[in-house]
């Protein structure tokens, strides 16, 4: 589990490391207005990208509802930061 006390900006970064290892992404392509279509993110990947948040976080994200709207690397990041401080915060 990581440091509850984290910024956003440090969990943000941690956060693009994740999905550049787990959708087999060049870190570099991860800019947060890159659409995930554009950097063939598809939806196994993308599966594989919630379970490791899942995993590393200890928290769930709901594709059908929470990701339904996503589209955009800083959507992403967004609804995941966001359910991951929440935890903290609880």
């Amino acid at each position: 589990m990581r440091n509850d006390n984290q910024s956003k900006e440090t969990l943000e970064k941690d956060l693009l490391e994740l999905v550049a290892e787990e959708g087999m992404v060049d870190r570099a392509d991860l800019t947060r207005e890159a659409a995930l279509a554009d950097l063939d993110i598809a939806s196994a990947d993308f599966i594989m990208i919630l379970m490791a948040i899942e995993e590393t976080y200890g928290v769930y994200i709901s594709v059908d509802n929470e990701m339904s709207g996503v589209t955009t690397v800083q959507d992403l990041l967004s609804v995941a930061s966001r359910k991951i401080l929440e935890k903290s915060d609880a």
